[in-house]
C-alpha cells in the first residue's frame, strides 16, 4: 500500500509544471524591492534557497529568516511569507506586525493567512495529507524559480529521473548522512537533513560545502555518506573517500536531487516500521496557545 508521502513525492514533476505555467507575476516580489522571506521549518529552508536565488538573479537584496527570528524594526519593501497550513502562529504574528507590503504562499485558502497578507498565492493542488512536507515545499520553490525567469524544463525531467531510478543501496543502510550545498542549494541541504530526521529519525547533518572541511568532515567514515546537492568543491570527493566514507553527487538539478532524498527518507521509514505520513512528535502546523513576545 502506497503511503500519502510516497504518492505526494511522485506527483512533484506535474506540480512543478503547473506552477511554472501559472506564475502570478504581480503578487510576488518585484525587481528592486528589498525583501524578507520568512517561514518555519521546511518553509524557512525554502526561504533561504529562494533568497540566494533572487540575489543571484540581480532582483534585489533578499533576507531569509525563521519567522520567530525576523529582526524587529528593519525596513523592507515586502515580506514574503511561506506557510503550507496558513495557520502557523509565528508567521501570522509577523504578518500582523510588519508595515511592509506582504505576500503569502499557502496551500489552504480557508485559513487566517488569507486575511492577514495583502496578496496570497494559493497552491492548493500541491497541498499534502502527510504531515511531512515534500511536494508543497518544492512546488513553491518551482514557482519562485520560474518567477525569476528560470526555465524548469530540465529540472522537471531530472525529477522524473529521480523518481524512476533505483535508490543507491548505500543510502538505505548508512549509519549517518551529511548533506552539503553551496549558495541556494545550502537551503536544500538543510531541508534534506530535516526530511530524513522527520520521516525516519535518521542521524543527519547539513553544512555549506566549503565549511565541511572546517570540522564536520571528522564525522565521515565507513558506513557514512556525504551527499552533495549541486556542484561539489574541487577535491572534496577525494577527501571524503580517503576517510572510508561514501560521497554522493547525483548531477541532477538540486531540487530533483532533493526528490531522491525524500524517497530515501520514506523508504527508510517503512523499513523501520515507521509511518512517514505521521512522524513522531510532529503536527501539520505549530499553533501556539498564546502569543509570545518576539
Amino acid at each position: 500500500m502506497t503511503t500519502h508521502t510516497e504518492a505526494e513525492i511522485a506527483s512533484q514533476p506535474d506540480c512543478w509544471r503547473r506552477a511554472a505555467a501559472a506564475v502570478p507575476a504581480d503578487a510576488l516580489p518585484q525587481p528592486g524591492e528589498r525583501v524578507a522571506v520568512v517561514g518555519c521549518g521546511t518553509s524557512w529552508f525554502v526561504a533561504q534557497a529562494y533568497a540566494a536565488l533572487r540575489e543571484r538573479a540581480g532582483h534585489g537584496e533578499t533576507d531569509a529568516f525563521a519567522a520567530s527570528e525576523a529582526p524587529a524594526g528593519r525596513s523592507y519593501d515586502r515580506v514574503l511569507a511561506l506557510t503550507r497550513s496558513g495557520t502557523t502562529t509565528e508567521v501570522l504574528d509577523l504578518l500582523r506586525d510588519t508595515d511592509a507590503r506582504t505576500t503569502a504562499i499557502t496551500a489552504d485558502p480557508d485559513t487566517p493567512v488569507m486575511a492577514l497578507a495583502d496578496r496570497v498565492v494559493v497552491l492548493d493542488y500541491a497541498d499534502e495529507r502527510s504531515v511531512v512536507q515534500t511536494r508543497f515545499a518544492t512546488t513553491q520553490l518551482a514557482l519562485l524559480r520560474a518567477h525569476l525567469g528560470e526555465d524548469l524544463t530540465a529540472a522537471v525531467a531530472d525529477a522524473e529521473r529521480a523518481l524512476a531510478e533505483p535508490l543507491p543501496p548505500e543510502t538505505l543502510t548508512a549509519e549517518q548522512i551529511t548533506f552539503l550545498g553551496r549558495g541556494w542549494t545550502y537551503g536544500l541541504a538543510l531541508e534534506a537533513g530535516l526530511k530524513m530526521r522527520e520521516a525516519c529519525r535518521a542521524w543527519t547533518e547539513a553544512y555549506p560545502a566549503m565549511e565541511y572541511r572546517h570540522g564536520p568532515i571528522s564525522i565521515a567514515g565507513p558506513g557514512r555518506i556525504t551527499w552533495m546537492l549541486g556542484d561539489a568543491p574541487e577535491g572534496l570527493r577525494e577527501e571524503v573517500e580517503a576517510t572510508g566514507g561514501a560521497f554522493l553527487a547525483g548531477g541532477l538539478d538540486p531540487m530533483a536531487e532533493l526528490v531522491r532524498v525524500q524517497r530515501v527518507a520514506a523508504a527508510r521509514a517503512l523499513a523501520r516500521g515507521l509511518d512517514p505520513d505521521r512522524p513522531l512528535h510532529l503536527t501539520r502546523s505549530v499553533i501556539l496557545p498564546a502569543r509570545e513576545p518576539r
